[in-house]
């Protein structure tokens, strides 16, 4: 048995090809959901998707978001009505009162409908409405996923990384912001200043989740600190980690990352934006993949591989050297 841990493009990308490695009917995908939006009242889990998604067999791999061949006229309906009427486009948060009120799903991260600023294709559209309408019938957000898997034919496991909302904020110099409104509308442009992961205090490890890390553990080559690090602020999820064997791969070579914000997202919480720095980000982890032309030196053991993935035998690759890093400290 091992558990994934997933966020963002890395380690989808990583279980792209570790099915050759990992057997899948004994692997666990913990995901990522401090980066979930309620978007005109429903419930959008991008990290969840990703997952959900690629082991569907129709993941949008150019963009690595959304379904490929996804028609869009539900969202090009919303901004013409919103441009027809002068109302201005997103993000358009609701009303604070209504951060917090209502259902428990979605606290500290709504969004009005009006002029999305996600794209939301109709075929995944459906799938956030059926997650929302599920929820309110009572079902929990693990119930749920697994409903959807089903529905999608995985061959893993998919759990979300808790039950209860935790929001990941960015605060930056141009005021604090949703990660989706940081990332999606604004491209990473603001400078960063902290990271808040809202309501992890509140929120609790399921069963289920504490199950599968009891099993070794693989941090792939995701973001430290907005798709890790929202699982590592939730009481006793750390711990679970350094009481089990943990392989990570690193993001970075040196300290040049492979894609997206994570070197300013590092920086502006006090981590060096390198390989070293994410050692450090994961004291838990008992050894790391790094790049072949990566030289940084670690207090742990290590293991080097090509780790660019741009495809299954790529991503075999870096699951091989994982699996034998997973040997060595288990």
């Amino acid at each position: 048995m091992v558990t994934f841990l997933a966020g963002g493009t890395g380690t989808p990308k990583l279980l792209d090809g570790a099915a050759g490695v990992f057997d899948p009917a004994e692997t666990t995908v913990v995901a990522n959901t401090g980066d979930d939006v309620e978007l005109g009242g429903h419930l959008v889990c991008p990290d969840v998707d990703t997952v959900l998604f690629a082991g569907g067999g129709v993941l949008d791999t150019d963009r690595w978001w959304g379904v490929a061949g996804d028609t869009t006229a539900t969202d090009d309906e919303l901004h013409r009505l919103a441009d027809a009427a002068g109302l201005e486009p997103g993000p358009r948060y609701l009303p604070e009162s209504a951060q917090t009120a209502g259902r428990d799903i979605a606290r500290w991260r709504r969004f009005s409908g009006v002029a999305e600023f996600m794209e939301i294709g109709d075929r995944d559209r459906a799938v956030h409405i059926t997650r929302t309408s599920l929820l309110d019938e009572g079902d929990t957000l693990t119930e749920v996923t697994e409903t959807l898997a089903e529905a999608f034919d995985l061959d893993v496991s998919l759990l979300p990384m808790s039950d209860d909302p935790v929001a990941t904020l960015i605060h930056t110099d141009e005021g604090t912001m949703h990660f989706q409104e940081y990332w999606v509308h604004r491209r990473a442009d603001p400078a960063v200043r902290d990271v808040e992961f809202r309501g992890a205090a509140d929120a609790t490890v399921t069963d289920d989740v504490a199950d599968a890390l009891a099993d070794p553990v693989v941090v792939g080559p995701s973001n430290p600190i907005t798709s890790i690090g929202p699982m590592l602020a939730i009481d006793g999820f750390a711990d679970a980690l350094a009481d089990t064997p943990v392989v990570a791969v690193s993001p970075f070579v040196e300290d040049t990352v492979f894609s997206g914000p994570a070197a300013d997202l590092m920086e502006g919480v006090g981590y060096d934006p390198s390989t070293a720095g994410v050692a450090e980000a994961y004291p838990f982890a008992d050894a790391f993949v790094l790049d072949a032309d990566d030289g940084t030196d670690l207090d742990r053991p290590v293991g080097r591989t090509d780790t660019r993935i741009d495809g299954p035998e790529d991503a075999e690759r870096v699951a091989r050297a994982v699996a034998e890093a997973l040997a060595e400290v288990s």
